[in-house]
Formats: structure tokens, sequence, C-alpha cells
């Protein structure tokens, strides 16, 4: 078993043992949550195929396995149903935990447009750099549309991706190199800013933000067009 394999289900087990509690009825919404994780990973494996085709990054055959679809291993594309699959369960266990835990609306609004012209201002300084452009865009575009659609996801998101971010953060550490000894997945660095914490580019935050955000918004809407048709 190869160690990006490894890593996904590390990742998995916990939400998966748990996702049949009871009283978070995380496995209530399977029709949301599934129809929402394919409708996203579609478009984000679809960047992924392009920027690995255009050597924007690329993988390590030592720790990955020989089956490839599209120049990319098959973990890679596990990777956009299991790592979001795992980011929404711990959401929704923060959420049931803590569900006093939200911004208020004018704030959310407020630091949702500062985060939006941030993060546009970045994406046009650096329109040269296509990883940094697009991530930027698409962190943009899903603020964007959450504040629009689902502004009472939002307005708790901004607390429980704090706590997302460190599981997150620690798989891509190891996926980019840190503690072993050749990153799982390689990055040219003059597609990005060539910033990193530990080993991971700084891109990758906004990246993990976006991808976890639309699910979250996809399965709100959803959520409650399968409750007016029941």
């Amino acid at each position: 078993m190869s160690l990006y394999l490894k890593l996904e289900l590390a990742s998995l087990t916990v939400p998966l043992l748990f996702t049949f509690n009871r009283k978070m009825y995380f496995y209530r919404r399977w029709r949301a949550i599934l129809l929402s994780l394919c409708i996203v990973a579609a478009a984000y494996i679809t960047s992924d195929i392009i920027f690995t085709y255009l050597g924007i990054w690329g993988f390590n055959p030592n720790y990955t396995s020989k089956m490839l679809i599209l120049r990319m291993p098959i973990e890679e594309w596990l990777f956009f149903f299991i790592i979001p699959y795992a980011s929404l369960f711990l959401h929704n266990t923060l959420v049931y935990t803590f569900p006093r835990a939200a911004l208020p609306k004018p704030w959310t609004l407020g630091i949702s447009i500062v985060f939006v012209i941030s993060l546009l201002g970045v994406a046009i300084s650096n329109s040269t750099r296509t990883y940094t452009m697009v991530v930027c865009l698409a962190a943009a575009g899903s603020i964007a549309v959450a504040s629009f659609f689902t502004i009472d996801v939002l307005r708790r998101y901004y607390f429980t991706f704090l706590v997302i971010l460190v599981p997150f953060f620690l798989v891509n550490a190891i996926l980019t190199g840190s503690f072993i000894d050749a990153p799982v997945v390689w990055y040219n660095n003059q597609e990005n800013l060539d910033i990193r914490i530990f080993t991971v580019p700084i891109e990758d935050i906004a990246y993990a933000f976006s991808l976890i955000l639309f699910n979250l918004t996809l399965i709100r809407k959803v959520d409650n067009y399968f409750k007016k048709t029941v």
C-alpha cells in the first residue's frame, strides 16, 4: 500500500467510525453529501488534470500506486472525496459540539469583503503564476457564493476552518515532503509564490478553504431541496 493511500485511509478512519452517530444525524444527509462531493470533485479533478499536464505539479512514483488515470495516481482522484468528507465531518462535529460558535452576520460580511478583495488583488498581481491565480480566484469565488447563498454556513466556517486546517495541514505537509525523504507531490515554484509553511505552499490554505466551502454551500442548498421534495 502506498504512503499516499495510507494517509488517505488514516484521514477517513475516524469520520467513518462516527458517521452513524445518531446525535449528529450526519448520515441522514448522505444524498446531499454524495452529490456535492461528486460535483465539486469533478471541477477540482479537471483542474488537477490540467495542472498535471502543464507541469504545475506532479507525483513521486515511489510514494504512489502504479495505477494512473490521465497521468494522475488513483490516490489523487480519491483525495477529492476522502479529504473533503473527513473535513465536512469535522465541521459538522464542531457545529454540533459548539452550536453558538458563529460570527455575527455583519462581521461575516465585512470579513468576506476584505478576503475577496485581497484574494482578487493577489490573483491579478500574479496572473503569470497559474496556481496562485487560479487558487485565489477559486477562494474568492467560494466566499462570494457562500456570502450570497449560505451566509449561516460561512458564519460558522470561519471558526471551524481553523480547526480543519490542522489535520489538513499535517497530511499536506507529509505529501509535500515534510518528515520524509522526498515529496509525494512536487510543485513547480515558477507557478506559485514559492512561500512555504514547512514544505506546504501557502496557496494550499486557500485551496483547502475553497474545496471545503464549495462542498458545504452545495450541501446546504441540495439538502434544502431534498427536504422540500419529501
